[in-house]
């Protein structure tokens, strides 16, 4: 997986990038097999530049003024989640949690030796997809939940519009997805959608 793994670099803007840090982040990540495909600036144009190149991790070198960073990564990964590795010397708690808080998967300390980017950025990668997985769990129940709630309101309509039983609502919402080739919720929302036109 590291052989392929496309990572761009971000730097704050008013930090050089020849700095004696970036250099030991291009020879870690050289030294790792992993392909940079960009080190870019934090600025306004951070978002686009990242849709752009799509790629599977970032990597901030912050040395100091992390909060800084961090606003520009937020927007850049908003809408597509991507695992950040922070690495700083910005030891300071709140900004740990801050960044933490805003998605960062690993907020690494003085730690910028070569030999220790790619056990890091393995742990990081993995912490991202565990949480990703629970992410995508809780979204499912959500929907799950919403969806259960509208088939309840429809066979309650029905139940009181016709005079059935539980059993016998859930049977007709049942039949008439089937004959619609629907999933449930969408048979009982349409239901619920007539009746508020209908009044």
């Amino acid at each position: 997986m590291s052989r392929n793994l496309r990572i761009v670099l971000v730097h704050p803007p008013q930090e050089r990038e020849a700095s004696q840090r970036a250099a030991a982040l291009h020879a870690g990540l050289t030294e790792a097999g992993y392909e940079l495909v960009a080190s870019l600036p934090a600025d306004f144009h951070l978002p686009e530049r990242v849709a752009r190149l799509q790629p599977d991790m970032i990597i901030v070198d912050a040395e100091s003024d992390a909060r800084d960073v961090l606003e520009h990564i937020v927007v850049a990964t908003r809408d597509e989640r991507r695992p950040i590795v922070m690495f700083t010397e910005d030891d300071n708690q709140s900004s740990m949690e801050a960044a933490l808080e805003a998605g960062v998967s690993a907020y690494i300390v003085a730690g910028l030796q070569p030999e220790r980017i790619k056990p890091v950025l393995n742990v990081a990668l993995a912490r991202f997809r565990k949480e990703q997985k629970l992410l995508d769990e809780l979204e499912d129940t959500k929907l799950k939940l919403a969806e259960r709630k509208v088939v309840d309101r429809a066979k309650g309509l029905l139940m009181t519009r016709h005079g059935m039983t539980e059993d016998q609502a859930y049977q007709r919402l049942r039949t008439m997805a089937m004959n619609k080739n629907l999933k449930l919720a969408e048979i009982a929302q349409r239901i619920l959608d007539v009746e508020d036109l209908l009044g």
